[in-house]
C-alpha cells in the first residue's frame, strides 16, 4: 500500500461523510413545516430546501472531483450552519411542555 493509495482511501471516506452530513440535514430541514421557520425567525423552508438539495446534487454529480472542492466546501458549510443553528431552533419549538 503506498502514499495515494492512502490518500484515496482517506478522500473516499471524507467524501461519504459529507455526503451523510448533506443528507441528513436535507432530509431534516424537509421534517419541519413552514411554519416552523417563520417562528424561529429563519431563512424561509424553500430557502432551505434549495440550499441543502443543491449542494446534496452537486455533490452526487461531482462525484469524480474531488470532495474538498469550492463547491462542495460551501454547501457543506451551509449543512453544518443548519445543523448547528437553524435546526436547534426548529426543533425547540416542538418540544413538548
Amino acid at each position: 500500500m503506498n502514499v495515494f493509495a492512502i490518500e484515496g482511501i482517506f478522500s473516499l471516506l471524507v467524501e461519504v461523510v459529507l455526503l451523510g452530513v448533506k443528507i441528513y440535514a436535507f432530509v431534516n430541514c424537509l421534517m419541519f413545516s413552514k411554519e416552523h421557520y417563520t417562528a424561529a425567525g429563519k431563512m424561509t423552508k424553500p430557502a432551505w430546501s434549495i440550499i441543502l438539495g443543491l449542494g446534496l446534487v452537486l455533490q452526487v454529480l461531482m462525484v469524480a472531483s474531488s470532495p474538498i472542492n469550492l463547491i462542495n466546501l460551501a454547501f457543506t458549510i451551509a449543512a453544518f450552519v443548519y445543523l448547528a443553528d437553524v435546526r436547534p431552533a426548529l426543533a425547540s419549538l416542538t418540544r413538548r411542555r
